[in-house]
């Protein structure tokens, strides 16, 4: 198994209202739009005044020419964050991964 941490940028920073259910909404995002592919099997979400943490838990790939960890989080959270009112009306698209070694461990 593997952990990606990511945030989504806050539109507006400052104070966020019913904290729990935002998190909650995040996360049902996330499953709502999770492929077999992916590999997601847990995600938590954290609500912040400037954004929203996601810790996803992926199944680990081992066969070549599968995406990393990384890049399939990436993707889930852009498809989710696409698609969700939710997401799309608080945080902004999410950004690029920084490199290709982006993998701690």
């Amino acid at each position: 198994m593997e952990i990606v941490y990511a945030s989504l940028k806050r539109r507006q920073p400052g104070p966020t209202a019913a904290e729990v259910n935002e998190a909650a909404e995040a996360v049902d995002a996330l499953w709502a739009h999770a492929e077999p592919g992916d590999g997601l099997q847990h995600a938590s979400a954290l609500p912040a005044s400037d954004r929203i943490d996601l810790l996803l838990y992926l199944l680990t790939r081992d066969a070549p020419g599968q995406p990393d960890a990384v890049s399939r989080a990436h993707h889930l959270i852009c498809r989710s964050h696409r698609t969700s009112p939710l997401l799309r009306r608080c945080y902004l698209p999410p950004e690029p991964p920084e490199s290709p070694d982006h993998v701690v461990g």
